[in-house]
């Protein structure tokens, strides 16, 4: 993999860089949290493309995968960058997912495949897909300067109590602008992904409780959160959890205390997403906008992405 030698996590001068990063947030231009969730909708068609590319797919069935679904690639494709972890830890950090299901997957993914070689070969899968889904703009003008903003993003957050974040900011930038605007996205994405864990903490939200809560208000179907492998006895235990704390009614509708506690969960959420894109001045961050529209729209129109999504996307 050819590297940039400015890279994240590449010596002193990168630290000190970051650090001068958080400062200018701490003084700069600040995005409110709904702006914070305006651009997280933005970005997250343009990260999630590692998990439904055919590109990507193609790179973990050489890898010795098996892509007659999308989970046994996504668990080491999404994990990679914390290291050959085990179960329990890449259980902790994704959160949401069964304990069974991640370790299923997890505990054999590493004899498939070393996590240096699996990081190549998602860089690999996004670099075919990008160029797939944007053809010759994977070069234009737009392209590497909403890259060059992004990037600003993403080398200002504060990644302390991220793992996910923090996993993937440590890694080298790629050179090429398409890759590098990849990368930033997911360091955004998943730093915002870190952050919502912690509200979903301090609502009291187990990681069943949290889906059945999340599906409860609409978000998505619980036939889509059944994919996350817990079983109808675990998810019946959880709403008869959630049920006695008033957030559910016993025939499992979400209370009116319900849906104000998952309110408190996401506006806590993009608070804690905001501070970032402060690096940015509000005209910069409108700029950004506009800049990524034309490949946002690229790859919805991809049709590579699911229509239901757990993330609960211009649902909540």
């Amino acid at each position: 993999m050819t590297r940039s030698s400015e890279g994240v996590g590449g010596g002193a001068g990168e630290a000190e860089k970051s650090a001068a990063g958080r400062e200018a947030v701490r003084g700069g231009d600040e995005a409110d949290p709904a702006e914070a969730r305006r651009l997280w909708h933005l970005l997250e068609p343009l990260h999630a493309v590692l998990y439904y590319a055919p590109q990507v797919f193609e790179e973990a069935a050489a890898l010795g995968y098996g892509t007659e679904e999308r989970w046994p690639s996504y668990f080491p494709f999404r994990a990679a960058p914390l290291g050959a972890a085990g179960g329990e830890r890449v259980a902790s950090a994704f959160y949401s997912f069964s304990p069974r299901m991640v370790a299923a997957h997890i505990d054999r993914a590493w004899t498939v495949a070393d996590p240096v070689d699996v990081l190549r070969a998602r860089e690999r899968g996004m670099d075919r897909a990008y160029r797939a889904i944007f053809g010759d703009r994977v070069t234009s003008p737009e392209l590497v300067e909403s890259a060059a903003l992004l990037r600003r993003v993403a080398e200002a957050a504060n990644t302390a109590g991220r793992p996910l974040a923090a996993a993937n900011a440590e890694l080298p930038w790629p050179e090429a602008p398409h890759l590098q605007l990849w990368h930033a996205a997911t360091i955004v994405r998943e730093h915002r992904g870190d952050g919502h864990l912690a509200a979903l903490l301090v609502a009291g939200l187990d990681p069943v409780e949290a889906l059945v809560s999340f599906a409860a208000v609409g978000a998505a179907s619980v036939e889509r959160f059944g994919s996350r492998g817990w079983s109808a006895e675990e998810w019946r235990a959880a709403s008869e959890r959630l049920s006695v704390r008033g957030l559910l009614t016993e025939s499992g509708a979400v209370t009116p205390a319900g849906r104000g506690l998952r309110a408190e969960v996401e506006r806590r959420t993009d608070e804690l997403a905001a501070a970032p894109w402060g690096i940015l001045a509000a005209a910069d961050r409108a700029r950004l906008v506009e800049l990524l529209g034309e490949f946002w729209v690229a790859v919805l129109g991809s049709g590579l992405l699911p229509a239901e999504s757990t993330l609960g996307i211009g649902r909540v």
